[in-house]
């Protein structure tokens, strides 16, 4: 690959990381749920209800998004989702009731993530190597995981300042904006196109020789597996991303635990991008089956973090724990079933993800609201941990076609 096609790739690497910096607004929501029971008297359920339908809508949408930016590029995706996310958000500063609030960000605002994620990783993998796919894509998707880093600051700030409503609208403003600007960096590499001409064949992705659709995919047992996996490993991390304030001041007495938000969020990006480059190193399996194993241990432990550094401590493995699960499932897919129906194939097995998020946001406020603690709630995330282990005991990569 040629010096200025590297350059390119590493401009549009960066440009999807700044995307998604923008798409992780999803993880604001501990943030304002804490806001909605305090500020509107909802209940924990009811704050919890805009974020799960959120996370099951993002999930649904990587499917259908992941096969329109195979189609269509991955720059057009990516700006309606920029729209689509900023106006959600800008309609949820309207909206007076809980249903209103799930349609505008639960619905409107998911759908608009679900197209820019779906677009900007496969688009920044496509531009390297399979040598340097766990790091390339840990890059860009560790912008989802820092974006609470600035974003829950600023909405608490903004919070604060301006109250829910507007507060909303302020964030759908920015997200737009920097959406647009951004959209125009990325594109799908000349060699996606031309790799089987004369001449050309070292630019070839490794697996192209073994690219699955989605229906074949659909009839792989690897395709179920790393679902249930990927189900499984997320449940513990979208309970504490969605919860962690609460937690904080129901275990610490900690009433500014919003900076445990953004601990989790700086060590969640550093999984992402630590996962990557472990799962270059070691393999993507092995790498899940010690990612999977710590995270379990530190889930049965939370209980009995009732100090601030021990929240700290829990909030920092989690979220490397959780960062890197965003790394091995893509570059997994991309190495089980090829790099030219990533979008799709990964949507299909992200919604993994979107299972998790609906369970594991409702699990842990249903078990607050009914036994006043999150203990439960820790109990069957660490058990999820241990079967995801011994399922990836039994993942193997599909056989070469001939």
């Amino acid at each position: 690959m040629s010096n200025s096609t590297n350059n390119r790739g590493w401009i549009i690497t960066f440009a999807a990381l700044g995307i998604n910096l923008i798409m992780g607004a999803l993880y604001s929501w501990g943030v304002i749920g804490k806001a909605l029971v305090a500020d509107w008297k909802w209940s924990n359920t009811d704050a919890s209800l805009p974020f799960t339908v959120s996370a099951a809508v993002f999930a649904i949408t990587m499917i259908f998004a992941g096969r329109a930016q195979d189609k269509f590029g991955p720059r057009p995706i990516t700006l309606l989702g920029g729209i689509m996310l900023g106006g959600g958000l800008i309609l949820s500063g309207f909206a007076n009731s809980l249903a209103t609030m799930i349609f505008t960000f639960g619905v409107i605002s998911a759908i608009g993530i679900g197209l820019g994620y779906s677009a900007v990783t496969p688009c920044a993998i496509k531009w390297f190597d399979s040598s340097r796919k766990g790091l390339i894509t840990g890059i860009v998707v560790s912008g989802v995981g820092l974006s609470p880093v600035y974003m829950t600051p600023i909405t608490s700030s903004l919070l604060k300042i301006y109250g829910i409503s507007t507060t909303f609208i302020i964030l759908g403003v920015f997200a737009i904006a920097v959406v647009f600007v951004l959209s125009f960096f990325i594109s799908n590499p000349p060699e996606l196109k031309t790799a089987n001409t004369a001449g050309n064949q070292a630019k070839a992705p490794a697996t192209q020789g073994n690219d699955y659709t989605w229906n074949e995919v659909t009839q792989k047992p690897q395709f179920y597996l790393l679902w249930i996996m990927y189900a499984l490993a997320a449940t513990a991390g979208l309970m504490l991303i969605a919860h962690l304030p609460k937690i904080a001041e129901a275990q610490a007495q900690w009433k500014a635990g919003f900076w445990l938000v953004v601990i989790l969020s700086i060590f969640n990006a550093l999984g992402r991008v630590g996962g990557g480059v472990l799962s270059d190193k070691i393999g993507r399996t092995r790498a899940m089956m010690l990612v999977f194993m710590i995270q379990a241990a530190n889930m049965f432990a939370f209980t009995f973090y009732t100090s601030i550094p021990l929240l700290i401590i829990g909030a920092i493995v989690a979220g490397l724990a959780y960062g890197s699960v965003f790394s091995l499932f893509p570059t997994t897919t991309a190495e089980f079933f090829g790099i030219k129906n990533m979008g799709v194939n990964y949507g299909m097995i992200f919604t993994g993800w979107g299972f998790a998020g609906v369970f594991g946001g409702m699990l842990a406020a249903f078990v607050k609201d009914k036994t006043g603690v999150y203990d439960y709630g820790y109990l069957v995330a660490g058990v999820f941990l241990i079967l995801a282990t011994v399922l990836v005991r039994v993942l193997k990569a599909p056989k070469a076609r001939v």
